[in-house]
């Protein structure tokens, strides 16, 4: 029998790429998206998931009464969470308090214990999600941490799929890779494969303002001065993850909050196209790296949309919510109409 599977776990890996035709209209070079919304959980994160806990079994790591551990933003989790039922483990999960309600809500109704901690204390404060994650992982009997920021399974999860399925999918011509970094593990096992393949593909980090991780490439220095509160989730960070690969990346872009968020609903408008938040993230780091950088009718570039707009219905996708961002007014597009609800009294 062709495309049955006998659990959602087989529906992971070989996500679709798609032509993007009119929000990149002005680049000569082809673009292209692959959807990681195809995967069973929605992102790219189910990749690492299963890679991470399967290999745990493998090393006897895990048994019937073990627990998964965990620090995330929403999409790993829901994909550890989904992996775990399947499996029979139990699940754990720290998340920011940056996380909305509906997700911490998808979380619990996959089973996992949720626990939310405060986003904006440094990374080694106890009260941080990373430290929760640790602390819970060391208290809990027959725990496995999966500490995605440290674990180089992160990167081979990658390695292994994204990388020779973008250059399969592309017939080895693309030129460009443009990804968002949070873990670091989507570009950088992504970027290695492909820069085996050729390294003269251009790999492009994507960056949030807010985040350390562009200065950090171009200095080698922690900028705590770069760090502040941002909008954007699962993107970016205020720690150096070792699942990061910085001698993979060409360069990276960083993008702000309301300029996302636009492109995210343009996509969406004018593509038809779901995505999440960081959809329109790398899609505005294409844009601004245009404006410096040339690009030919025979470049290919390949834009790695992680997740589905499902997840950001009361954020990104919420009228309310960007006019409390101060977005609706100040949008240098004029994007205002296109997005504009009618009521009728």
């Amino acid at each position: 029998m062709s495309n049955v599977y006998d659990n959602i776990l087989g529906l992971i890996g070989n996500t679709p790429m798609v032509k993007i035709n009119t929000v990149t209209k002005e680049i000569p070079a082809t673009v292209y998206a692959k959807l990681e919304s195809y995967n069973p959980g929605h992102s790219t994160k189910d990749r690492i998931a299963l890679h991470i806990i399967e290999n745990a079994e493998k090393k006897g790591l895990l048994r019937e009464d073990s627990v998964v551990v965990e620090t995330t933003s929403g999409n790993t989790g829901f994909s550890i969470a989904m992996v775990c039922i399947i499996k029979g483990y139990k699940c754990i999960l720290a998340v920011s308090d940056k996380t909305k309600p509906e997700k911490i809500a998808y979380l619990k109704a996959l089973g996992a214990t949720v626990y939310i901690c405060p986003a904006n204390v440094p990374a080694d404060d106890p009260r941080s999600y990373y430290e929760v994650a640790k602390r819970i992982a060391s208290e809990t009997p027959n725990s496995v941490y999966i500490n995605q920021y440290f674990n180089e399974l992160n990167i081979d999860a990658h390695y292994q799929t994204t990388g020779p399925e973008i250059w399969e999918q592309t017939q080895g011509k693309v030129t460009h890779l443009f990804a968002c970094t949070g873990t670091g593990g989507t570009l950088s096992g992504s970027a290695k494969f492909l820069k085996e393949k050729n390294p003269d593909i251009k790999i492009i980090g994507v960056d949030a303002d807010g985040s350390i991780l562009k200065s950090y490439h171009e200095t080698g220095e922690i900028h705590k001065e770069d760090v502040h509160p941002y909008q954007i989730e699962g993107m970016g960070k205020n720690l150096i993850p070792s699942a990061l690969l910085f001698d993979k990346v060409d360069e990276f872009v960083r993008v702000n909050d309301e300029m996302s968020a636009y492109r995210t609903r343009e996509i969406a408008l004018k593509e038809a196209i779901m995505g999440g938040y960081t959809t329109g993230a790398v899609t505005q780091a294409l844009i601004q790296y245009a404006q410096s950088h040339k690009f030919s009718e025979n470049d290919m570039v390949v834009l790695i949309y992680p997740d589905h707009g499902s997840r950001y219905i009361t954020k990104v996708y919420s009228d309310k919510w960007m006019a409390e961002q101060g977005f609706v007014n100040n949008c240098v597009h004029n994007y205002d109409e296109v997005f504009k609800t009618e009521f009728i009294k």
